[in-house]
């Protein structure tokens, strides 16, 4: 697991609690596995959810994996824009904000 990205709340929730966060994890890799999605579409779709959740680390992460997998910035931009009606605007500009900041972030880091 790449730990450059996580945040030390989640760092202290996997050495605290390590058979939840392997359930978890167990959960996440089932879900994945049973759904009809690749994994560039899985992932924009996750970010779809944290933006609607306006769950920073959850966009965060998503944009980082979304590109990863072959999304393109400007995909990524359009999920957080396509949140506006359903959403609210200013869910979207925090969201587009947490985006660029990522985007901005020097490719190791």
């Amino acid at each position: 697991m790449d730990q450059d990205h996580l945040p030390n709340v989640y760092l202290r929730f996997l050495e605290r609690f390590p058979e939840i966060a392997e359930a978890q994890g167990t959960l996440a890799r089932t879900v994945r596995e049973t759904n009809p999605f690749d994994e560039r579409t899985d992932r924009l779709i996750k970010l779809a959810l944290a933006v609607g959740a306006e769950a920073q680390g959850a966009v965060r992460s998503n944009v980082r994996k979304a590109l990863h997998h072959g999304a393109t910035v400007d995909e990524v931009r359009a999920v957080a824009l396509a949140a506006i009606t359903t959403c609210g605007f200013p869910t979207t500009i925090a969201a587009l904000g947490w985006i660029e900041e990522v985007v901005a972030a020097p490719a190791d880091h």
